[in-house]
């Protein structure tokens, strides 16, 4: 029996792609921990992990996948389902 993935996602409270990042994993019925980046040290010490300066940042199994725009490329591919 495979495990589901562990998905975590690199928000801010104001970011829309963050919001719809956030409805298309629910809709999909996967289960995801929500970190917030909205303190400036918080948003530093991702950058200087990913090289990133957007959020969403979304990571799959520990992997950076990308943002929103990834998410949804995952999705229409079917690779979403559970």
């Amino acid at each position: 029996m495979s495990r589901p993935p562990q998905i975590e996602l690199y928000t801010t409270p104001y970011c829309p792609f963050c919001d719809a990042a956030k409805r298309l994993l629910k809709a999909r019925g996967l289960a995801f921990s929500e970190i917030d980046v909205s303190e400036p040290k918080d948003k530093e010490a991702l950058k200087a992990k990913t090289g990133w300066r957007t959020v969403p940042q979304i990571f799959l199994n520990g992997k950076l996948i990308g943002g929103y725009q990834e998410l949804v490329e995952m999705d229409q591919k079917g690779l979403l389902k559970i």
